[in-house]
C-alpha cells in the first residue's frame, strides 16, 4: 500500500509579550491540549508539556528579554512545542549547583521531551521540544480485531 506523503497537522500560535506572564502561556497550552483530548488520555504528558512551555517562555522573557512566540503543532506523531525569541544567543545548558535558584530549565525540558532542538533564525532563535504521546490502546472499535 502506498504511503500518503502529505503532512496532516494542526497548529496554534500565540505571541506572549514579557508583560503577559508565563501563566498565560501555560493556560493557553493546557486549553489546546484539552482540544486534543490529552487531558483525559495522557494527563501526565499534559503536565510535562505545560512545564516545558513554562520553562521555554520564561527563558525567552528573562534571558532573551524578548516577547515569546509560542507555537504548538500536532502532526499525529509528535506535538512540537516551539518558542521563538528575538535573541540570537543560543541557549546553553549550565551546571547548577544545589544552592542555585535557577539554571535547570533546559535540563528539565530535555528530560521531559522526546527531543529538543535549537535553530538560529534571522531575527532570533527557535527552541523546539517534541512530545510523543504514549501508544493508544487498541480496542475493537478501532476497526481491527
Amino acid at each position: 500500500m502506498a504511503q500518503d506523503s502529505s503532512l496532516r497537522a494542526v497548529g496554534w500560535a500565540r505571541s506572549l509579550p514579557v508583560s503577559s506572564g508565563v501563566k498565560a502561556a501555560r493556560d493557553w497550552t493546557r486549553a489546546h491540549l484539552a482540544a486534543l483530548d490529552w487531558e483525559r488520555t495522557a494527563p501526565d504528558l499534559v503536565d510535562s508539556v505545560v512545564l516545558a512551555v513554562s520553562e521555554l517562555v520564561t527563558n525567552a522573557h528573562v534571558h532573551a528579554r524578548s516577547a515569546a512566540q509560542l507555537i504548538l503543532t500536532w502532526d499525529t506523531e509528535c506535538l512540537h512545542v516551539t518558542v521563538h525569541d528575538a535573541s540570537s544567543r543560543l541557549p546553553e545548558q549550565r551546571g547548577a549547583d544545589d544552592t542555585a535558584l535557577g539554571g535547570r530549565g533546559l535540563l528539565l525540558v530535555d528530560a521531559l521531551a522526546d527531543d529538543v532542538q535549537t535553530h538560529p533564525c534571522p531575527r532570533g532563535k527557535d527552541v523546539t521540544a517534541c512530545f510523543q504521546p504514549p501508544p493508544r490502546v487498541r480496542t475493537s472499535t478501532d476497526g481491527e480485531s
